[in-house]
């Protein structure tokens, strides 16, 4: 007698394609392109804006408690460590447009 056995999530897993992790590995940024430039960009909520930042694209403040945009180089010269300490804090709008 055949016993009908449920799939528990751990085979279900086992049995779907991998997932992208990419966007794991870098904080959950996405990867867009920008004047011939790769990005990782990340959204930043209001309630997680927590300090000043000066939008490099208009040169105004993005105040605390403000949804915006941190953005940095996908392919910088000295890799993936420099290029998250030169990441750049922009207002959603300014990153649009840039």
């Amino acid at each position: 007698m055949a016993r009908n056995r449920r799939v528990n999530k751990y085979q279900r897993a086992a049995q779907e394609p991998p997932r992208d992790v990419t966007r794991l590995a870098y904080g959950g940024a996405r990867r867009e392109s920008r004047r011939g430039l790769e990005w990782f960009v990340r959204d930043i909520p209001a309630h997680r804006a927590e300090k000043v930042y000066r939008c490099p694209s208009c040169g105004t403040d993005i105040p605390a408690g403000q949804a915006h945009v941190v953005a940095w180089n996908a392919e910088h010269f000295f890799g993936d460590e420099a290029a998250v300490r030169d990441r750049r804090h922009y207002h959603a709008h300014c990153w649009r447009s840039f």
